[in-house]
């Protein structure tokens, strides 16, 4: 039985709200042209939500979400530890996909209730 069927009622919801944003993030997307390439793509302990492209540009995607801002704006927690997993994670898909000659970008996708905002570009690979 995986994890997430174990988890108490209130994580339960909370990771459903989570598996619902990321689908419409992916949604969000596709209706930009972009093709999904992976969902919760994992290298060791670390994730990245969703791996889109469109032409040349491969895009990796880390969804934020919050009921409310009462304790801060969700894209606040992408921060810099977390920005590092995420680099760390999309180098070694690039390497296991053998891409080359394409751009890459970092963007994060938040949800305050339901109101999707993106943030293109959201942090560079030093």
């Amino acid at each position: 039985m995986p994890s997430s069927e174990k988890a108490p009622r209130k994580d339960r919801r909370r990771l459903d709200r989570g598996h619902a944003h990321e689908q419409l993030a992916a949604q969000f997307y596709s209706r930009q042209g972009f093709k999904i390439l992976e969902r919760n793509w994992r290298a060791g302990r670390k994730e990245i939500d969703l791996i889109v492209r469109k032409d040349d540009l491969v895009v990796f995607v880390e969804v934020k979400s919050s009921t409310s801002k009462r304790y801060g704006h969700p894209a606040e927690r992408v921060d810099r530890r977390k920005q590092a997993n995420l680099i760390d994670c999309a180098r070694q898909y690039i390497i296991e996909r053998d891409l080359s000659g394409v751009d890459m970008r970092f963007d994060v996708i938040t949800f305050v209730g339901s109101k999707l905002e993106q943030f293109p570009d959201a942090f560079e690979v030093e």
